[in-house]
């Protein structure tokens, strides 16, 4: 059987790679994936299966590798990248996670509204992978959907 990880779903430069290196307990360069990359215990996604509508089967065919799913969005006011209702498309837990809090701390509550707009449920979770500041409230969530079998 094949082993589940949690996939991370986001626009570009909305720090998915440096979250996946948190999560994998790795320091692996940053870097600007083209393609999905399979960590320790993370499925990064590519952003382009995001920002064109027509490839969010491959989201959706990626989704099948998942335990869970971590949507994110950034707070320093990037565009918004997903359609409304997303979250509904899959078939597992979906986590909403706000990054890049340490360069837009007024943005969280638009971030928290866009959430919202694609159909991601609370609690969200704002982090700053630069300081590491939200990730342990984070991973401990994460856990304890773990435990309780990651049932949608």
């Amino acid at each position: 059987m094949k082993r589940k990880r949690i996939m991370l779903i986001g626009p570009r430069a909305s720090g998915k790679t440096a979250l996946a290196n948190l999560l994998n307990g790795e320091d692996a360069p940053r870097r600007r994936a083209q393609d999905t990359i399979y960590g320790r215990e993370t499925l990064e996604a590519a952003s382009a299966y995001l920002e064109n509508t027509w490839m969010y089967r491959c989201l959706i065919a990626l989704s099948q590798d998942a335990w869970c799913i971590l949507v994110l969005v950034a707070a320093d006011g990037s565009a918004d990248a997903y359609s409304p209702g997303f979250a509904a498309t899959f078939r597992v837990p979906v986590v909403g996670v706000i990054t890049r809090t340490d360069c837009a701390p007024d943005g969280i509550a638009e971030s928290q509204r866009q959430l919202e707009r694609i159909g991601v449920a609370p609690p969200y979770f704002a982090i700053s992978t630069a300081t590491g500041e939200g990730v342990d409230a984070l991973t401990q969530h994460l856990n304890t959907l773990k435990k309780g079998g990651a049932q949608p």
